[in-house]
């Protein structure tokens, strides 16, 4: 019995030298982890890599930092990686996980996101993207959504005491702002990622799969065009370019023009607005888009990112216990204050209510959705012709009509024609 405890000890301490029992020796695994410029500031990232090494012995975390240009081919390349070094962990942008599972690349956390992550709280706009046929790839890491800015002290002149709850109501008040040479919304007329919101709010979508695995456009249902009915005629209770989105020209500057009222935006736009005309430092404040009903704001479009990992992998524990810290409760409410995000979850929303903004961004995103998950959808958007389809409406063409030319593209276009 003396002789099989000696030999135990010493193959224990065998194991501990080698860096192989839990807390044991000095080694430590490499998680590569590649986070996007500007997700996350560098005192979150020191805070996060000191606390995860602290809690995980066997861990070292090494961050690298990825430009958005250029992005898709790199991560592709990655993913395409033989003999091991690549990352483990990758931030992408939410609607941009359909592609790379489509090409194979992506692990499955299904089983982690049902049993350890609590998947049924997440942000529909995040999760829903990062699924496909049924199974978990891309982890909601954070979400950034459009809101209405508007100024107090324009509201206030024209008698109106709180924001709109409901779309209609939302008219009627854009109506009364619009006058006295202030435009009561400043919404340009290829601003689709608003419209969107308006057409999911409807019960319609911008494209469906059929039951065969294809994709089709669907701007020709009666959903979709009640909702842009109603951008219509939002969009005409201002002078917002009926040929361009919101960047031509940049919406921040029409604002800091002070005579709009409102406009669609995220939150952060303020930061521009106010830096172009001071005045409107304490005359800004924000609600959420209003829906159908006063029941829940509006649907809109949630933008973000997801966390992925490769099946490639050298370290598939290292890399989902990764994962798992970025996307728990702890780092999730320190991400959301630090940056002024929204939490992945629902149940996290307390953690912004302080923060006007980012609480309107909370608000619309518990009902956010994303753009079609397929693989194609890209393609869509690099010669969009959604945008073209709002202009010619806003110009006097019959919506139906448009919206069959625009669906037939669309089909084509996710077709790979």
């Amino acid at each position: 019995m003396r002789r099989l405890l000696a030999l135990v000890c010493v193959s224990a301490l065998l194991l501990a030298a080698c860096g192989v029992l839990p807390g044991g020796g000095t080694e430590r695994r490499t998680v590569t982890v590649w986070l996007m410029k500007d997700s996350a500031s560098a005192a979150f990232l020191d805070r996060f890599t000191r606390d995860f090494q602290r809690t995980h012995g066997d861990l070292r975390l090494d961050i690298r930092i990825q430009q958005w240009t250029g992005i898709g081919a790199k991560v592709q390349a990655a993913l395409e990686r033989t003999g091991g070094g690549g990352p483990d962990v990758i931030e992408i942008g939410n609607t941009q996980v359909a592609q790379y599972v489509d090409r194979g690349g992506l692990l499955d956390l299904t089983l982690e996101s049902m049993r350890d992550w609590g998947m049924d709280d997440w942000l529909p706009g995040l999760a829903q993207p990062g699924s496909f046929a049924g199974h978990q790839y891309g982890i909601p890491w954070y979400a950034a959504n459009r809101v209405v800015i508007y100024r107090k002290d324009l509201f206030a002149r024209a008698g109106i005491t709180e924001p709109p709850r409901t779309r209609a109501q939302w008219l009627v008040d854009t109506a009364k702002l619009d006058s006295r040479g202030n435009q009561g919304i400043y919404l340009a007329g290829q601003d689709w990622y608003t419209l969107s919101g308006f057409i999911w709010d409807e019960g319609g979508d911008l494209a469906r799969q059929t039951s065969a695995g294809t994709w089709e456009g669907t701007l020709d249902t009666p959903a979709a065009l009640r909702g842009m009915d109603f951008y219509r005629r939002l969009q005409t209770l201002g002078s917002g370019p009926v040929g361009a989105d919101e960047e031509h020209p940049p919406q921040a500057g029409v604002f800091a023009g002070g005579h709009v009222a409102q406009i669609v935006a995220v939150p952060g736009l303020t930061q521009a607005v106010v830096q172009r005309n001071p005045e409107l430092k304490d005359r800004l404040g924000y609600f959420p888009l209003p829906g159908r009903t006063a029941a829940r704001p509006c649907a809109v479009f949630t933008g973000g990112s997801d966390l992925v990992i490769p099946k490639n992998t050298d370290d598939r524990r290292g890399a989902t216990a990764v994962v798992a810290a970025l996307a728990g409760t702890t780092w999730q409410t320190d991400l959301a204050r630090t940056m002024k995000y929204v939490p992945n979850k629902t149940t996290l929303a307390d953690a912004v209510a302080g923060e006007e903004g980012v609480a309107a961004m909370a608000a619309g995103a518990a009902h956010g959705r994303a753009t079609p998950a397929a693989p194609a959808w890209a393609a869509v958007e690099a010669d969009n012709p959604i945008k073209t389809w709002m202009t010619r409406v806003l110009r006097g063409a019959d919506p139906a009509t448009e919206a069959t030319r625009a669906s037939h593209r669309i089909t084509q276009t996710l077709a790979g024609g």
